[in-house]
C-alpha cells in the first residue's frame, strides 16, 4: 500500500520536477530529510516526523531564496554537505540498531510499522490534494513562466508551495528507498516518460505507471532476501528509463526519416 501510494505521488511530482528543471533540488531535500530522521531516530521520536521537518525546511528555504536558477542551485549546494553532514553526525551518536541506520540510507521497508504506515499515507494524501488544487496553474507557470506571470498567475508563490508539496513527497520516499536513492522514485519515471511523450496528459500518467512498477517489483523481488529494496527499485526504474529512451530515439529517426522522403507532385 505504501508503496503504490508513494508511487503515485512520485510520478506526479515528478512530471513538474522534469519541467522545472529540479532534479538537483530534490536531492538537497533528501539530505536534509535524512538530517532530520537521524535526529528523529537519535531521539527516539517519530522517524517519518522527523523527516517530513527536515524536507519542509529545506524545500521552503529553496522555495523563498531559489527563485532563480543560478540562485536555487546555490542554495541546493550548500543545503546538501550540512544536512549529510548533521545525518552523519546523529547517525554517529546513534547507539541502537546499525540496520536503522543503514535503513535511512538505502531504504528498508519492512521497518515501516502500522502508525509510520499511517503517517506516510497521510502525507501521500496531502500531497495528492495540494497538485490537484494546483496543477493547471502549476502546470501553466512550469511551461512559460513569464507568459504565466503577466497573465496574473502567482509564479512565485506556485514555487513554493510546488517544493512545499516536493519536500513532503521527498520525505516520505526516504522512508522506502533511503535518502541516497530518493531520485529514482521522483525523477527518473518522470524522466522515462518525457522520452516517449509530450502529452499533458499521457505523460503524468505513463510517469505514475512506471514509478508504481519500480517500486512494487522492487518489493517483489526483494521478498525474502537480506538485501534492501532499492537496489530493485532503482534497477527496474533504470531499465524503464533505458527502453523508453531507445524507444524515443527509434521514434525519432523513423520520424525524421520520413519527413526526408520526397513526396511526388
Amino acid at each position: 500500500m505504501v508503496g503504490a501510494a508513494l508511487g503515485l505521488i512520485g510520478g506526479l511530482c515528478g512530471v513538474f520536477v522534469i519541467m522545472r528543471d529540479l532534479p538537483f533540488a530534490v536531492h538537497g531535500v533528501s539530505e536534509l530529510s535524512f538530517a532530520g530522521a537521524s535526529a528523529a531516530l537519535l531521539l527516539g521520536a517519530n522517524v517519518v516526523v522527523g523527516s517530513i521537518a527536515g524536507s519542509l525546511v529545506a524545500a521552503g528555504t529553496i522555495g523563498v531564496l531559489g527563485v532563480r536558477a543560478r540562485d536555487r542551485n546555490s542554495v541546493i549546494g550548500i543545503i546538501m554537505p550540512f544536512g549529510l553532514g548533521l545525518g552523519v553526525l546523529f547517525l554517529a551518536l546513534y547507539k541502537g540498531r546499525a540496520a536503522n541506520k543503514f535503513g535511512l540510507l538505502t531504504g528498508q521497508i519492512v521497518a515501516v510499522d502500522t502508525p509510520q504506515m499511517s503517517w506516510l499515507l497521510g502525507t501521500c494524501a496531502v500531497v495528492l490534494v495540494a497538485l490537484a488544487a494546483i496543477w493547471r496553474p502549476l502546470a501553466f507557470a512550469s511551461a512559460d513562466p513569464d507568459v504565466a506571470e503577466a497573465r496574473g498567475v502567482p509564479v512565485r508563490a506556485l514555487s513554493i508551495v510546488f517544493m512545499i508539496v516536493l519536500g513532503l513527497s521527498v520525505a516520505a520516499s526516504v522512508q522506502i528507498v533511503g535518502a541516497l536513492l530518493v531520485l529514482t522514485l521522483v525523477v527518473t519515471p518522470a524522466a522515462a516518460a518525457a522520452r516517449v511523450t509530450a502529452s499533458p496528459v499521457l505523460l503524468p500518467l505513463l510517469s505514475v505507471v512506471f514509478a508504481v512498477a519500480s517500486i512494487e517489483g522492487g518489493i517483489l523481488l526483494a521478498l525474502g532476501s537480506s538485501i534492501p529494496i532499492s537496489p530493485y527499485v532503482t534497477t527496474i526504474s533504470f531499465t524503464i528509463y533505458l527502453a523508453c529512451r531507445l524507444a524515443g530515439a527509434y521514434r525519432t529517426r523513423r520520424w525524421g526519416a520520413r519527413k526526408a522522403v520526397p513526396r511526388p507532385v
